[in-house]
């Protein structure tokens, strides 16, 4: 029987006969090589558990593939000594919910061998219980193990007591690699039994991190991962800097990054640099913006066998941290732009840096916390303890809007990356100029040649980047034939981000010519197919499809709904349905992870916060005076615990008949000043450096505590000299710069109150 529409969708059909007076954005695509996996030379691919839970993981030049698959994989960074160790299941469970497939996490070496000898691997510290533990939410694991991690760590996780006894860190030393054999021993103690070789989880190992140095002592770190027993089907590295010499290909795999801004750059300036390119589509994969406080201003490269490797990232910001000198807050938007300019500029991969956040421990020497009075990794003053990063799951758990936003592409690469990875990246004949051309519409086609995704950013962090009249794409097939859509030219909105499928084979001889909205998903089985996809906001969703009989006029949605719109019958009386859902329900869609079935998440109800009461104990003395840290390129430091004498004081008092272990409520603050801390009786909890953006303290988890102990909050007053002026010492946002009403500083909290953590778990509905 020849494939037909349905009535319903019939009577739906809208052919336009406008013709468009404007010039289509035109790309042209060329066939694309097949996959070449010849020259690796990386650990063990097969599973012993076999294909049903593992099968053998390898890698080509386009992607790792899974049981000889072309497989696109989320990774999400996720530091478990940073987090409540009682916690991890749930928050495991969230990730994967989120589509995240793989969990990466540091091994910070001063976490467990603090002081020389003694290992710790209990508790917060147990990486063999969170390893099992991601094993059973069904995630993978990545284990990025130095010894030098950075991570915003104390000495980029180096010991004092290494450091002291004069090694030459982070080079082939001896006395130095001696003890990194013990360090990686330890690890694989660890991980004995949860190898990927043995059945288990663990994939890879990164080794080092940022490394700049030879080739060579990269090389040796990993045969002695190796030596150590820590075998796996991939190795890896960042991409960033270049190498002093070249890496043989196929050793070690290169993993790229991306940020919408950095904590780390000397500028007391919003977007500095070259932030503004991350925004738009290149085939570049090397970032100039990462660790500009070590690695400075720079032109850079792609190594030059670079095509040679699957292009995955490793650290795509999922929030950012706020240094003392640079206080930076992300707009969800900001994520969801570099994620999606990433996937259309080639990556098949996209791994988050990171995707949840924690609290540092607690040390028996000294704070974990990267600052600039250490001795190595100086560059800039963190919060003690404080690691937030502003992820899409926060420091206790909280889902931020950008969760979902990442989810919604999550779908997408599970379901389409397959295709994907087949496909390159071709950019458009007419390319914006530069940092300045807000007028030319940032996009890219990835195609195989015939069929494809045209990527659009309209977005850019702190830039308004107006609508786009008149656009139309065609894209130029390798046949020389072309697919030009919409049939009537749209407005591209400001800050629209969107992916738009051409010439899609849907299956049973279908064929989605092209659609003006974002493929998210399919269920199913073959012979009664759903495809989901998103409206693009204020752009009608059109389809276009090609049946055995020709190409069908373009099909209008009509209202969004969670049900079929049009059903297709193809070969065999096989059904496709398209489901356009609104924006809302695209956000809310979400799958069961055991079984696939698709659910929307239930809207959070309406919930009026609970008013907390403070009193106040102490009044703030005078502002401290602001120094700059005795480094090479100094930036503002931040206060010591003598500093805060002069801090204001509140006690907070949790209304009466207020159990934290029931449910699970945040401490939401907030206030005014330069920098907050919260006490549990004397303990330090978190603190945070101002950017405008509330406190929060998820209770639950010093429910015991709170028992016999106060909670009280301590803020330094913020100088306006130090953000405003000539010469401002920090970079505050303009949104959050506060009205002084003529005084020299302020210090004040404008509200506390209960609110249910977002993040106690998502009910969902069919």
């Amino acid at each position: 029987m020849l494939p037909k529409l349905t009535g319903l969708a019939v009577a739906l059909c809208l052919f336009s006969s406008v013709v468009n007076a404007s010039t289509p954005l035109a790309v042209t695509v060329a066939p694309v090589p097949p996959p070449d996996a010849t020259g690796f030379r990386l650990g063990t691919a097969q599973s012993s558990a076999g294909a049903t839970k593992g099968g053998t993981l390898t890698v080509d030049n386009r992607s790792l593939r899974l049981n000889g698959m072309p497989w696109t994989p989320v990774m999400g960074e996720f530091h478990y000594t940073r987090y409540a160790a009682e916690e991890w299941s749930g928050e495991l469970a969230k990730m994967k919910a989120g589509g995240i497939d793989i969990v990466a996490t540091y091994v910070f070496w001063i976490h467990h061998e603090e002081v020389e000898g003694q290992w710790n691997w209990t508790g917060d510290r147990d990486l063999r219980r969170f390893v099992q533990l991601a094993s059973e939410a069904g995630l993978k694991v990545i284990v990025r193990c130095g010894p030098w991690c950075h991570g915003e760590v104390h000495n980029g996780a180096v010991p004092d007591w290494a450091i002291a006894k004069g090694w030459k860190i982070r080079t082939d030393d001896p006395p130095y690699l001696e003890h990194v054999k013990i360090v990686y021993g330890q690890i694989a103690t660890q991980l004995s039994g949860l190898l990927w070789k043995d059945g288990g989880p663990v994939i890879g190992i990164q080794l080092e991190n940022e490394y700049d140095g030879p080739a060579e002592h990269l090389l040796h770190l990993k045969e002695l991962a190796r030596a150590a027993g820590l075998d796996v089907p991939l190795y890896t590295r960042t991409g960033w800097p270049e190498l002093k010499t070249p890496m043989p290909f196929g050793e070690i795999l290169p993993l790229y990054g991306a940020y919408a801004e950095g904590f780390w750059d000397r500028e007391i300036t919003s977007m500095p640099g070259n932030y503004w390119s991350v925004f738009h589509f290149s085939t570049l994969r090397t970032d100039a913006n990462i660790a500009n406080e070590a690695l400075g201003r720079r032109d850079v490269k792609d190594a030059a066998d670079v095509a040679r490797y699957p292009y995955l990232t490793c650290e795509i910001g999922g929030g950012m941290m706020s240094s003392y000198h640079r206080r930076i807050r992300v707009d969800p938007r900001d994520v969801e732009a570099t994620t999606l300019v990433k996937l259309g500029s080639g990556s098949i991969s996209p791994g988050y840096y990171m995707y949840h956040g924690g609290t540092n421990p607690e040390g028996k020497l000294s704070t974990m916390m990267e600052q600039q009075s250490t001795a190595m990794t100086n560059w800039n003053d963190l919060p003690v303890k404080n690691y937030d990063f502003q992820a899409p799951l926060g420091q206790y758990g909280q889902i931020r809007p950008h969760y979902q936003m990442l989810r919604r592409l999550h779908f997408f690469l599970h379901d389409f990356g397959e295709k994907l990875a087949g496909m390159d990246t071709f950019l458009p004949e007419l390319r914006p100029a530069g940092k300045d051309d807000t007028t030319t519409l940032r996009w890219a086609a990835r195609s195989d040649g015939r069929a494809g995704f045209v990527f659009v950013n309209n977005y850019e962090r702190l830039k308004k980047l107006l609508a786009k009249e008149g656009v139309q794409f065609s894209v130029k097939l390798a046949d020389g034939s072309a697919v030009t859509f919409p049939e009537k030219a749209v407005a591209i909105p400001a800050d629209a981000r969107f992916i738009w499928p051409f010439n899609l084979d849907l299956g049973s001889g279908l064929r989605l010519a092209w659609a003006t909205a974002q493929p998210l998903c399919v269920t199913g089985e073959i012979a009664d197919r759903r495809y989901y996809f998103a409206e693009t906001p204020s752009i009608p969703a059109e389809f276009s499809f090609v049946t055995p009989t020709g190409v069908q006029p373009a099909v209008a949605r009509p209202a969004a709904s969670r049900m079929p719109f049009m059903t297709l019958v193809g070969e065999r009386g096989r059904k496709v349905s398209i489901i356009v859902l609104s924006e809302i329900d695209s956000l809310a869609l979400s799958k069961d992870v055991r079984t696939g079935a698709i659910r929307f998440d239930a809207p959070v109800p309406e919930i009026t916060p609970r008013p907390v009461d403070i009193e106040v104990i102490r009044t703030a003395g005078p502002a401290r005076d602001i120094l700059l840290g005795k480094i090479s390129e100094p930036v503002a430091a931040e206060p010591t615990d003598a500093d805060f004498a002069q801090a204001a004081v509140w006690r907070i008092k949790l209304p009466a008949g207020f159990d934290p272990a029931e449910g699970n409520a945040l401490l939401r603050i907030r206030y005014t000043g330069d920098v907050a801390r919260v006490y549990l009786g004397d303990r330090l909890i978190t603190d945070d450096f101002y950017n405008g953006a509330a406190l929060e303290v998820g209770l639950r988890r010093y429910a015991a505590e709170l028992k016999h102990a106060e909670l009280t909050i301590a803020i330094l007053p913020l100088r306006r000299d130090a953000i405003t002026g000539g010469k401002p010492l920090i970079y505050v946002p303009v949104s959050a710069q506060p009205d002084f009403a003529g005084r020299d500083s302020v210090v004040r909290i404008d509200g506390v109150e209960l609110v249910p953590n977002s993040g106690a778990g998502i009910k969902s509905e069919p």
